[in-house]
């Protein structure tokens, strides 16, 4: 491999991807979303780059293990015990794989991730 397979975030052309979750899995809001995967290796299990989120909630299940650095906005994290942690720009922390509860997004958010799919 050489130099040219180091993938620069701010030189990629990465298609965006937008979505929203499921609809039984929206709480609250409209919360569109959109994904540009930056980097996936040739295994599938680990991907990194830009996600985008509007203002609502919805609820998560991690099967992967993610690595997040929040660029803008301000989301809250609560697992199913109600406990809650708001995060913001400025902010770096790691969802395992196995966290279940929800996500709201309180103000438009960014954030670079970085997933690693464990294999069953």
């Amino acid at each position: 491999m050489d130099i040219q397979t180091i993938v620069d975030f701010a030189q990629s052309a990465s298609a965006a991807e937008h979505y929203r979750p499921a609809p039984e899995k929206i709480l609250k809001g409209d919360p569109v979303q959109q994904a540009r995967n930056h980097y996936g290796s040739p295994c599938g299990q680990f991907n990194a780059g830009i996600w985008e989120g509007a203002v609502g909630q919805w609820t998560v299940n991690y099967s992967e293990h993610e690595y997040c650095e929040i660029l803008q906005g301000v989301s809250v994290l609560r697992d199913q015990q109600g406990n809650a942690k708001t995060v913001r720009a400025g902010d770096r922390f790691v969802i395992p794989a196995g966290f279940s509860g929800t996500w709201e997004v309180l103000e438009a958010c960014r954030k670079v991730y970085v997933i690693f799919e464990q294999q069953p």
